[in-house]
């Protein structure tokens, strides 16, 4: 794979004892210098313009000027300092660089990965929270959109949280569609089954609230009982994913049951989804907070891109998850149509 990467990222300083610190992008580099066909490319930070197509204007002000100013807690979770606001453009230029070079082509052993932080996923429209400051992969979405490069931008988040900012941000776009399989119940508290987008966009969001205690069968069976098909159905012309690693069963912030070869799972049939539509396809990484954990989880994506077959469960879904399939089926207009 490709690898968007850049020192920048290290200077959000969140304190010794803060779960999202730089040495998660330093575990990752440590394990992927094990790996062969690694490729690291330094993109290019986003522009203001860029981020304010989804961000107000007010809030990114306020948050340059909070840095600007020494930083400290934006609230108890979401910590900056001074270089926080390089960090967090850089973050979402890589995410932005890694969309480009899928349109561009990149696929296969080439297919980018940014590797930035802070991460994103639930920056809402005018705030930070959930250690994200600008949502990364929304900013990429919108800049494809807008400069033409795709009509239809799909983004699939298998983070153990739920992407409300993500959510937010495009819950009245149809020309996005956002998938979530995350936490019933863990924090931020979102993405119940009924939220599917409004008015002209009901049917661009899917929400699959697992129940504590998930792993790989019942990830497996969501995918591709759920988000597959609609998928299928939306036909994107990019398909970002939202890249945590905190679902696994080792992460020390969530009740999930997740392999490292589920990790490699679900990259397959990501892959085989992207292929089917022919989307350009690109990661951008998200949470996780084991340090081996999520190193070890980047490293199969890379594998499974570097031929790896990763090894499938053959169980079967526990019954709480096929209850949560049957409910997301009634309730989501483009899966209760068929």
């Amino acid at each position: 794979m490709k690898f968007g990467y850049s020192e920048v990222c290290l200077e959000h300083d969140t304190g010794g004892r803060h779960p999202e610190s730089p040495d998660r992008l330093r575990a990752i580099r440590k394990t992927l210098a094990r790996r062969h066909g690694v490729e690291y490319v330094e993109a290019d930070p986003a522009d203001e313009a860029t981020v304010t197509a989804v961000h107000d204007a007010d809030y990114v002000e306020e948050f340059r000027e909070f840095c600007a100013n020494g930083g400290g807690n934006w609230d108890p979770d979401t910590v900056a300092v001074e270089a926080t606001w390089d960090a967090a453009l850089q973050s979402a230029g890589l995410a932005r660089w890694a969309a480009s070079a899928a349109l561009a082509g990149d696929a296969g052993r080439e297919t980018p990965f940014a590797l930035g932080r802070p991460p994103g996923h639930h920056a809402l429209v005018d705030d930070a929270m959930g250690f994200c400051f600008f949502n990364n992969v929304a900013v990429t979405a919108r800049h494809a959109l807008d400069a033409g490069d795709a009509d239809r931008v799909a983004i699939f988040d298998w983070d153990v949280h739920h992407g409300n900012g993500t959510q937010e941000i495009f819950e009245e776009d149809d020309d996005v569609f956002y998938a979530s399989l995350h936490e019933d119940g863990l924090y931020p508290g979102t993405g119940d089954v009924d939220a599917v987008g409004d008015g002209d966009a009901a049917g661009t969001t899917l929400n699959a609230p697992l129940p504590a205690g998930s792993g790989d069968p019942e990830y497996r069976t969501a995918f591709d009982d759920l988000v597959a098909p609609v998928l299928s159905s939306f036909d994107p012309d990019l398909l970002l994913v939202s890249t945590g690693f905190d679902a696994h069963r080792h992460d020390p912030i969530s009740r999930m049951r997740v392999s490292t070869e589920g990790y490699g799972m679900l990259t397959a049939r990501v892959r085989e989804a992207a292929e089917e539509t022919d989307a350009a396809l690109a990661f951008v990484l998200e949470g996780g907070y084991s340090l081996d954990t999520l190193s070890d989880g980047v490293g199969i994506v890379h594998e499974v891109f570097d031929g790896r077959e990763p090894v499938v469960s053959d169980e079967g879904a526990n019954d709480d998850v096929l209850e949560l399939i049957d409910e997301v089926r009634e309730t989501h207009p483009l899966l209760s149509a068929d």
